[in-house]
Protein backbone atom coordinates (compact mmCIF):
# COMPACT_ATOMS: atom_id res chain seq x y z
CA UNK A 1 0.00 0.00 0.00
CA UNK A 2 2.77 2.34 0.89
CA UNK A 3 4.44 1.50 -2.41
CA UNK A 4 1.32 2.47 -4.32
CA UNK A 5 1.09 5.83 -2.60
CA UNK A 6 4.79 6.56 -3.36
CA UNK A 7 4.38 5.66 -7.03
CA UNK A 8 1.30 7.85 -7.35
CA UNK A 9 3.14 10.82 -5.81
CA UNK A 10 6.08 10.48 -8.21
CA UNK A 11 3.72 10.30 -11.17
CA UNK A 12 1.92 13.47 -10.08
CA UNK A 13 5.26 15.31 -9.67
CA UNK A 14 6.33 14.29 -13.15
CA UNK A 15 3.10 15.62 -14.66
CA UNK A 16 3.55 19.00 -12.91
CA UNK A 17 7.17 19.38 -14.01
CA UNK A 18 6.33 18.50 -17.59
CA UNK A 19 3.55 21.07 -17.77
CA UNK A 20 5.79 23.84 -16.54
CA UNK A 21 8.40 23.03 -19.15
CA UNK A 22 5.69 22.90 -21.84
CA UNK A 23 4.29 26.32 -20.88
CA UNK A 24 7.74 28.18 -20.63
CA UNK A 25 8.18 30.75 -23.52
CA UNK A 26 11.04 30.26 -25.97
CA UNK A 27 14.01 32.56 -26.29
CA UNK A 28 13.88 35.38 -28.90
CA UNK A 29 15.93 34.96 -31.96
CA UNK A 30 18.55 37.70 -32.64
CA UNK A 31 17.50 40.34 -35.20
CA UNK A 32 19.40 40.13 -38.48
CA UNK A 33 21.77 43.06 -39.30
CA UNK A 34 20.30 45.96 -41.22
CA UNK A 35 21.24 45.85 -44.86
CA UNK A 36 22.31 49.07 -46.56
CA UNK A 37 19.07 49.16 -48.46
CA UNK A 38 17.10 48.87 -45.20
CA UNK A 39 18.73 51.96 -43.55
CA UNK A 40 16.49 54.88 -42.75
CA UNK A 41 16.43 57.52 -45.45
CA UNK A 42 15.98 61.28 -45.52
CA UNK A 43 13.42 62.59 -47.94
CA UNK A 44 14.38 65.99 -49.33
CA UNK A 45 12.15 68.46 -51.17
CA UNK A 46 11.49 67.33 -54.70
CA UNK A 47 11.45 63.64 -53.80
CA UNK A 48 15.24 63.16 -53.68
CA UNK A 49 16.44 60.65 -51.15
CA UNK A 50 19.81 60.35 -49.45
CA UNK A 51 21.18 57.23 -47.77
CA UNK A 52 23.44 57.96 -44.81
CA UNK A 53 26.97 56.65 -45.14
CA UNK A 54 28.09 53.84 -42.89
CA UNK A 55 30.64 56.05 -41.14
CA UNK A 56 27.90 58.58 -40.37
CA UNK A 57 25.97 55.93 -38.41
CA UNK A 58 28.97 54.20 -36.90
CA UNK A 59 29.85 56.99 -34.47
CA UNK A 60 27.68 59.67 -32.87
CA UNK A 61 28.60 63.32 -33.58
CA UNK A 62 30.21 63.73 -30.16
CA UNK A 63 32.77 61.04 -30.95
CA UNK A 64 33.99 62.57 -34.23
CA UNK A 65 37.51 63.99 -34.32
CA UNK A 66 37.59 67.81 -34.06
CA UNK A 67 38.68 69.69 -37.22
CA UNK A 68 42.37 70.51 -37.42
CA UNK A 69 42.88 74.30 -37.28
CA UNK A 70 44.69 75.75 -40.29
CA UNK A 71 47.12 78.68 -40.13
CA UNK A 72 46.38 81.31 -42.78
CA UNK A 73 49.24 81.69 -45.23
CA UNK A 74 50.18 85.35 -45.76
CA UNK A 75 50.16 86.48 -49.39
CA UNK A 76 53.55 86.50 -51.04
CA UNK A 77 54.57 90.03 -52.06
CA UNK A 78 56.76 90.05 -55.11
CA UNK A 79 59.85 92.23 -54.73
CA UNK A 80 59.93 94.80 -57.51
CA UNK A 81 62.99 96.16 -59.29
CA UNK A 82 62.42 99.89 -59.80
CA UNK A 83 64.14 101.79 -62.61
CA UNK A 84 67.21 103.87 -61.72
CA UNK A 85 66.81 107.53 -60.83
CA UNK A 86 69.01 108.87 -63.62
CA UNK A 87 67.00 110.09 -66.59
CA UNK A 88 63.61 109.84 -64.90
CA UNK A 89 62.80 113.51 -65.44
CA UNK A 90 63.51 113.16 -69.14
CA UNK A 91 61.17 110.17 -69.33
CA UNK A 92 58.47 112.13 -67.50
CA UNK A 93 58.97 115.33 -69.51
CA UNK A 94 55.78 114.93 -71.54
CA UNK A 95 53.69 114.75 -68.36
CA UNK A 96 55.25 117.93 -67.03
CA UNK A 97 54.86 119.69 -70.37
CA UNK A 98 51.08 119.15 -70.34
CA UNK A 99 50.69 121.33 -67.27
CA UNK A 100 53.52 123.82 -67.86
CA UNK A 101 53.31 124.30 -71.62
CA UNK A 102 51.06 127.36 -71.39
CA UNK A 103 53.83 129.41 -69.78
CA UNK A 104 56.31 128.60 -72.52
CA UNK A 105 53.83 129.23 -75.32
CA UNK A 106 52.86 132.63 -73.91
CA UNK A 107 56.45 133.77 -73.48
CA UNK A 108 57.57 132.49 -76.87
CA UNK A 109 54.59 134.17 -78.53
CA UNK A 110 55.36 137.52 -76.92
CA UNK A 111 59.08 137.38 -77.65
CA UNK A 112 58.48 136.46 -81.28
CA UNK A 113 56.66 139.72 -82.07
CA UNK A 114 58.29 141.97 -84.64
CA UNK A 115 58.11 144.92 -82.27
CA UNK A 116 58.29 144.77 -78.48
CA UNK A 117 57.14 147.96 -76.77
CA UNK A 118 56.95 148.73 -73.04
CA UNK A 119 53.49 147.22 -72.82
CA UNK A 120 54.72 143.94 -74.29
CA UNK A 121 57.59 143.77 -71.80
CA UNK A 122 55.18 144.38 -68.93
CA UNK A 123 53.07 141.51 -70.20
CA UNK A 124 56.14 139.26 -70.26
CA UNK A 125 56.98 140.25 -66.69
CA UNK A 126 53.39 139.64 -65.53
CA UNK A 127 53.42 136.22 -67.17
CA UNK A 128 56.55 135.28 -65.23
CA UNK A 129 55.09 136.56 -61.95
CA UNK A 130 51.92 134.56 -62.61
CA UNK A 131 54.06 131.42 -62.82
CA UNK A 132 55.15 131.95 -59.17
CA UNK A 133 58.65 132.98 -60.16
CA UNK A 134 58.50 135.98 -57.84
CA UNK A 135 58.52 139.70 -58.58
CA UNK A 136 62.26 140.30 -58.20
CA UNK A 137 63.26 137.30 -60.29
CA UNK A 138 60.63 138.06 -62.95
CA UNK A 139 61.98 141.58 -63.32
CA UNK A 140 65.55 140.29 -63.56
CA UNK A 141 64.64 137.79 -66.29
CA UNK A 142 62.68 140.42 -68.20
CA UNK A 143 65.59 142.86 -68.17
CA UNK A 144 67.96 140.15 -69.35
CA UNK A 145 65.67 139.24 -72.23
CA UNK A 146 65.17 142.87 -73.18
CA UNK A 147 68.90 143.43 -73.46
CA UNK A 148 69.32 140.35 -75.65
CA UNK A 149 66.48 141.38 -77.97
CA UNK A 150 67.98 144.82 -78.48
CA UNK A 151 71.28 143.20 -79.47
CA UNK A 152 69.73 140.58 -81.75
CA UNK A 153 67.24 142.76 -83.54
CA UNK A 154 65.55 140.30 -85.90
CA UNK A 155 64.76 137.04 -84.12
CA UNK A 156 63.92 133.63 -85.52
CA UNK A 157 61.75 131.22 -83.46
CA UNK A 158 64.80 129.06 -82.74
CA UNK A 159 66.74 132.10 -81.47
CA UNK A 160 63.85 133.17 -79.24
CA UNK A 161 63.56 129.72 -77.73
CA UNK A 162 67.31 129.40 -77.10
CA UNK A 163 67.37 132.84 -75.52
CA UNK A 164 64.45 132.10 -73.20
CA UNK A 165 65.86 128.70 -72.22
CA UNK A 166 69.24 130.18 -71.33
CA UNK A 167 67.70 132.84 -69.09
CA UNK A 168 65.45 130.38 -67.26
CA UNK A 169 68.18 127.78 -66.74
CA UNK A 170 70.48 130.51 -65.42
CA UNK A 171 67.90 131.53 -62.84
CA UNK A 172 67.26 127.93 -61.75
CA UNK A 173 70.97 127.38 -61.27
CA UNK A 174 72.57 124.72 -63.48
CA UNK A 175 75.72 124.51 -61.35
CA UNK A 176 74.01 123.94 -57.96
CA UNK A 177 74.84 120.63 -56.30
CA UNK A 178 71.58 118.66 -56.31
CA UNK A 179 73.01 115.28 -55.39
CA UNK A 180 71.48 113.33 -52.51
CA UNK A 181 73.86 112.13 -49.81
CA UNK A 182 72.71 108.51 -49.66
CA UNK A 183 75.98 106.57 -49.42
CA UNK A 184 77.06 105.11 -46.04
CA UNK A 185 80.03 106.62 -44.26
CA UNK A 186 82.24 104.29 -42.31
CA UNK A 187 80.08 101.72 -40.52
CA UNK A 188 77.06 104.00 -40.41
CA UNK A 189 74.31 104.47 -43.00
CA UNK A 190 73.35 107.77 -44.54
CA UNK A 191 70.35 109.21 -42.67
CA UNK A 192 67.64 111.23 -44.43
CA UNK A 193 64.82 113.04 -42.59
CA UNK A 194 61.69 113.98 -44.52
CA UNK A 195 59.71 116.93 -43.10
CA UNK A 196 56.83 119.18 -44.10
CA UNK A 197 53.28 120.27 -43.33
CA UNK A 198 50.19 118.07 -43.47
CA UNK A 199 49.00 116.98 -46.89
CA UNK A 200 52.14 117.62 -48.92
CA UNK A 201 52.80 113.89 -49.49
CA UNK A 202 55.69 113.18 -47.10
CA UNK A 203 54.96 109.48 -46.51
CA UNK A 204 54.39 108.85 -50.20
CA UNK A 205 57.62 110.72 -50.95
CA UNK A 206 59.49 108.45 -48.50
CA UNK A 207 58.15 105.36 -50.26
CA UNK A 208 58.98 106.69 -53.72
CA UNK A 209 62.42 107.82 -52.59
CA UNK A 210 63.09 104.29 -51.31
CA UNK A 211 62.22 103.03 -54.79
CA UNK A 212 64.61 105.52 -56.40
CA UNK A 213 67.44 104.41 -54.11
CA UNK A 214 66.74 100.69 -54.54
CA UNK A 215 66.70 101.26 -58.30
CA UNK A 216 70.16 102.81 -57.93
CA UNK A 217 71.43 99.73 -56.08
CA UNK A 218 71.11 100.97 -52.48
CA UNK A 219 69.81 98.99 -49.49
CA UNK A 220 67.19 100.99 -47.58
CA UNK A 221 65.48 100.96 -44.18
CA UNK A 222 62.61 103.30 -43.28
CA UNK A 223 61.50 104.61 -39.89
CA UNK A 224 57.79 105.35 -39.37
CA UNK A 225 58.20 108.31 -36.99
CA UNK A 226 54.78 109.71 -37.94
CA UNK A 227 53.09 108.11 -34.93
CA UNK A 228 50.08 110.43 -34.96
CA UNK A 229 48.54 108.62 -37.94
CA UNK A 230 48.20 104.84 -37.76
CA UNK A 231 47.72 104.80 -41.53
CA UNK A 232 51.14 106.38 -42.04
CA UNK A 233 53.01 103.34 -40.68
CA UNK A 234 50.81 100.97 -42.69
CA UNK A 235 51.38 103.01 -45.83
CA UNK A 236 55.13 103.03 -45.30
CA UNK A 237 55.14 99.25 -44.67
CA UNK A 238 53.33 98.70 -47.97
CA UNK A 239 55.90 100.79 -49.85
CA UNK A 240 58.73 98.94 -48.13
CA UNK A 241 57.36 95.47 -48.88
CA UNK A 242 57.32 96.21 -52.60
CA UNK A 243 61.05 96.83 -52.80
CA UNK A 244 62.28 94.72 -49.89
CA UNK A 245 62.97 97.64 -47.53
CA UNK A 246 62.53 96.99 -43.80
CA UNK A 247 60.30 99.40 -41.83
CA UNK A 248 60.78 100.14 -38.12
CA UNK A 249 57.53 101.18 -36.43
CA UNK A 250 55.83 101.38 -33.03
CA UNK A 251 52.31 101.69 -31.71
CA UNK A 252 50.21 104.73 -32.49
CA UNK A 253 51.02 107.65 -30.21
CA UNK A 254 54.58 106.51 -29.44
CA UNK A 255 57.38 109.05 -29.10
CA UNK A 256 58.48 109.97 -32.67
CA UNK A 257 62.07 110.56 -31.51
CA UNK A 258 62.15 107.04 -30.05
CA UNK A 259 61.07 105.54 -33.38
CA UNK A 260 63.69 107.56 -35.24
CA UNK A 261 66.39 106.47 -32.78
CA UNK A 262 65.45 102.77 -33.12
CA UNK A 263 65.32 103.03 -36.91
CA UNK A 264 68.83 104.45 -37.12
CA UNK A 265 70.12 101.88 -34.62
CA UNK A 266 68.55 99.08 -36.66
CA UNK A 267 70.10 100.54 -39.81
CA UNK A 268 73.53 100.51 -38.19
CA UNK A 269 73.09 96.93 -36.93
CA UNK A 270 71.93 95.60 -40.31
CA UNK A 271 74.50 97.65 -42.25
CA UNK A 272 72.07 99.16 -44.75
CA UNK A 273 73.19 101.99 -47.00
CA UNK A 274 70.43 104.49 -46.26
CA UNK A 275 67.87 105.14 -43.50
CA UNK A 276 64.84 107.30 -44.37
CA UNK A 277 62.92 108.76 -41.40
CA UNK A 278 59.34 109.83 -42.09
CA UNK A 279 58.14 112.54 -39.67
CA UNK A 280 54.63 113.65 -38.84
CA UNK A 281 53.09 116.53 -40.73
CA UNK A 282 52.99 119.68 -38.67
CA UNK A 283 51.69 123.19 -39.14
CA UNK A 284 54.51 125.66 -39.51
CA UNK A 285 52.63 127.99 -37.15
CA UNK A 286 52.62 125.52 -34.21
CA UNK A 287 55.71 126.16 -32.11
CA UNK A 288 55.40 122.99 -29.99
CA UNK A 289 55.27 120.70 -33.01
CA UNK A 290 58.20 122.44 -34.64
CA UNK A 291 60.24 122.08 -31.44
CA UNK A 292 59.46 118.36 -31.46
CA UNK A 293 60.92 118.13 -34.95
CA UNK A 294 64.15 119.58 -33.64
CA UNK A 295 64.10 116.95 -30.87
CA UNK A 296 63.84 114.13 -33.43
CA UNK A 297 66.93 115.46 -35.17
CA UNK A 298 68.90 115.79 -31.92
CA UNK A 299 68.02 112.23 -30.83
CA UNK A 300 69.16 110.80 -34.17
CA UNK A 301 72.45 112.67 -33.87
CA UNK A 302 73.27 110.79 -30.66
CA UNK A 303 74.35 107.86 -32.82
CA UNK A 304 74.69 109.21 -36.38
CA UNK A 305 74.77 112.47 -38.28
CA UNK A 306 71.73 113.49 -40.33
CA UNK A 307 72.97 113.72 -43.91
CA UNK A 308 69.86 115.17 -45.55
CA UNK A 309 66.77 117.00 -44.31
CA UNK A 310 64.34 117.11 -47.20
CA UNK A 311 61.45 119.57 -47.02
CA UNK A 312 58.41 118.41 -49.00
CA UNK A 313 56.45 121.31 -50.54
CA UNK A 314 53.23 121.20 -52.51
CA UNK A 315 54.05 123.06 -55.72
CA UNK A 316 50.44 124.24 -56.05
CA UNK A 317 50.50 126.30 -52.82
CA UNK A 318 52.60 129.17 -54.22
CA UNK A 319 53.40 131.89 -51.68
CA UNK A 320 51.95 129.88 -48.78
CA UNK A 321 54.49 127.16 -49.53
CA UNK A 322 57.25 129.75 -49.25
CA UNK A 323 56.11 130.81 -45.78
CA UNK A 324 56.12 127.17 -44.69
CA UNK A 325 59.60 126.66 -46.08
CA UNK A 326 61.05 129.61 -44.17
CA UNK A 327 59.80 128.35 -40.78
CA UNK A 328 61.08 124.82 -41.33
CA UNK A 329 64.44 126.17 -42.44
CA UNK A 330 64.70 128.06 -39.13
CA UNK A 331 64.00 124.97 -37.00
CA UNK A 332 66.08 122.37 -38.83
CA UNK A 333 68.86 122.74 -41.35
CA UNK A 334 66.95 121.94 -44.55
CA UNK A 335 69.36 120.64 -47.20
CA UNK A 336 66.99 120.07 -50.11
CA UNK A 337 63.47 120.63 -51.40
CA UNK A 338 61.08 118.03 -52.80
CA UNK A 339 58.39 119.67 -54.94
CA UNK A 340 55.31 117.47 -55.29
CA UNK A 341 52.26 117.79 -57.55
CA UNK A 342 54.15 119.46 -60.39
CA UNK A 343 51.99 117.43 -62.79
CA UNK A 344 48.80 119.27 -61.91
CA UNK A 345 48.08 122.98 -62.08
CA UNK A 346 51.44 123.81 -60.53
CA UNK A 347 53.33 126.89 -61.57
CA UNK A 348 56.90 125.83 -62.19
CA UNK A 349 58.38 129.20 -61.27
CA UNK A 350 58.29 128.21 -57.61
CA UNK A 351 61.47 126.22 -58.31
CA UNK A 352 63.32 129.47 -58.91
CA UNK A 353 61.66 131.33 -56.05
CA UNK A 354 62.22 128.73 -53.34
CA UNK A 355 65.88 128.35 -54.24
CA UNK A 356 66.45 132.11 -54.38
CA UNK A 357 64.81 132.85 -51.04
CA UNK A 358 66.05 129.85 -49.04
CA UNK A 359 69.38 129.19 -50.68
CA UNK A 360 68.37 125.51 -50.78
CA UNK A 361 68.30 123.51 -54.03
CA UNK A 362 65.31 121.62 -55.37
CA UNK A 363 66.59 118.04 -55.44
CA UNK A 364 63.50 115.98 -56.27
CA UNK A 365 60.20 116.62 -58.05
CA UNK A 366 56.98 114.63 -57.97
CA UNK A 367 55.31 114.43 -61.37
CA UNK A 368 52.36 112.11 -60.76
CA UNK A 369 50.76 109.50 -58.54
CA UNK A 370 52.58 106.47 -59.94
CA UNK A 371 55.19 104.67 -57.83
CA UNK A 372 58.06 105.79 -60.10
CA UNK A 373 56.94 109.39 -60.64
CA UNK A 374 59.50 110.91 -58.27
CA UNK A 375 62.54 112.13 -60.19
CA UNK A 376 65.85 113.86 -59.46
CA UNK A 377 65.55 117.48 -60.57
CA UNK A 378 67.43 118.41 -63.75
CA UNK A 379 67.25 122.13 -64.69
CA UNK A 380 67.63 121.77 -68.47
CA UNK A 381 65.09 118.95 -68.74
CA UNK A 382 62.69 120.97 -66.60
CA UNK A 383 63.01 124.10 -68.76
CA UNK A 384 62.64 122.05 -71.94
CA UNK A 385 59.35 120.73 -70.56
CA UNK A 386 58.14 124.27 -69.78
CA UNK A 387 58.92 125.91 -73.13
CA UNK A 388 58.49 122.85 -75.33
CA UNK A 389 60.76 121.09 -77.76
CA UNK A 390 62.58 122.70 -80.65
Amino acid sequence: MEYLILIAGLAALAVIVGGVMFLRPGRRKSRPPVKPADRPVDILPGGTTTIPKEEDQAAPPAERAPPVPTTPVPPVVEIEKPPPGAGRLVRLRARLARSQGALGKTLLGLLSRDTLDDEAWEEIEDTLIGADIGVAVAREITEGLRTRVQVLGTRTPAEVRAMLKEELVKQIGPDIDRSLKTEPHGNRPAVLMVVGVNGTGKTTTCGKLARVLVGDGRTVLMGAADTFRAAAAEQLATWGSRVGAEVVRKEEGADPASVAFDAVKRGIDTKVDTVIVDTAGRLHTKTGLMDELGKVKRVIEKQSQVDEILLVLDATTGQNGMRQARVFAEVVNVTGIVLTKLDGTAKGGIVVQVQRELGVPVKLVGLGEGPDDLAPFEPEAFVDAIIGED
